[in-house]
């Protein structure tokens, strides 16, 4: 058989898998914070938004859609994979209608949290929010397809779950109130309850596919970075432990849900590992600078800092790890996806 004869039938086989995935995850539903807000946030008063240059600089059209990112993000990219569409719209653009949500929808909203003292920092929606937008979805979508047909949509998609870094970094370590209130263990459980609740809710709605995600490795983020001074610019080794610790406790929250609630498919998925790798070796998927970020000065911009007329921004996002001070650039978020889709998602093929 011939090298091409070989590539030919490795191709035929993938786009079988990909078909079979396509007809069992008909849309995708995503709730979270900025790594994975596809523009929500561009909607409400917060001075947390990015629907400005440099951000979008190499999404379509060189578009600032409110992406904390260069370009696309993770969950955009999981939509392309199960070939839905390339990307995933946000519930409040009104730019788009029901018709568009209907194979796909985000409620995420930047700088949230579990803890509904951490959306209150910037002023953004509490996740409790979010799934009320998701309510309000539903009804929309049962009006637009009837009830059955939305049903099966709702039953069927792929719900996914990206939150909890800001509950850290945003409050916890930053300001006092909760800290006052609980030891670090002790708020990991407060979250946890959230966290609990928020899936079982989204299950008597008829959710029965979840993706719970977990945490990177946050003490690694430009900023946090760039804050270590004692330490040279390492990164947080503190923080780095409370994200594998709370990661841990979500692992066994997933393993306990999935015993309570019948005919549920939810998985955990843990980025910590991925994330981590590309950070300890860079040049193995194509980086040259992962202490510092694409824009600006690399070293603490995000949102309004990160803006066009920086004369630091770099030239080529592909070669930085980090687009902003908190967040990847799209080749990061390409990566991770790609690293989920193969492993975490497996079991929805």
């Amino acid at each position: 058989m011939t090298v091409k004869a070989i590539q030919w039938l490795l191709l035929s086989h993938l786009l079988v898998q990909v078909s079979m995935v396509c007809a069992k995850v008909p849309a995708i539903i995503v709730f979270g914070d900025s790594t994975v807000d596809a523009g929500n946030n561009n909607q409400i008063s917060t001075v947390l938004k990015s629907n400005f240059q440099p951000y979008g600089h190499n999404f379509y059209g060189g578009l600032p859609t409110g992406r904390f990112s260069n370009g696309r993000l993770p969950t955009d990219f999981l939509s392309e994979g199960f070939m839905i569409k390339p990307t995933i719209p946000a519930y409040l653009d009104p730019a788009y209608k029901i018709s568009d949500f209907a194979t796909g929808v985000c409620f995420a909203s930047a700088g949230t949290g579990y803890d509904n003292a951490t959306s209150d920092v910037l002023s953004v929606i509490p996740l409790w929010k979010e799934l009320e937008y998701y309510k309000e979805y539903q009804k929309k979508l049962r009006s637009y397809l009837g009830n059955d047909k939305a049903n099966e949509v709702l039953g069927e998609a792929l719900y996914l779950i990206s939150v909890g870094t800001n509950d850290f970094l945003e409050n916890y370590f930053v300001f006092s109130r909760r800290r006052s209130q609980f030891s670090i263990e002790e708020y990991q459980n407060f979250l946890l309850g959230i966290a609990g609740n928020f899936i079982r809710e989204l299950y008597q709605l008829g959710a029965r596919k979840v993706v719970l995600s977990g945490l990177p490795p946050m003490g690694c983020v430009p900023l946090e970075r760039t804050t270590n001074v004692l330490s040279g610019g390492a990164c947080n080794e503190k923080y780095n432990h409370v994200a594998r610790s709370f990661n841990e406790k979500l692992q066994g929250l997933v393993e306990k849900l999935k015993k309570e609630l019948v005919k549920f498919q939810l998985v955990f998925s843990d980025p910590y590992d991925i994330v981590s790798e590309i950070i300890r070796n860079p040049t193995f998927f194509g980086f040259e600078n992962v202490a510092r970020a694409c824009c600006g000065t690399g070293m603490f911009e995000m949102s309004y800092m990160c803006n066009k007329i920086s004369p630091f921004t770099c030239s080529d996002p592909n070669k930085y790890v980090f687009w902003d001070a908190f967040h990847p650039t799209e080749k990061t978020n390409a990566i991770v996806a790609d690293h989920v889709f193969k492993t975490d998602l497996a079991q929805f093929l």
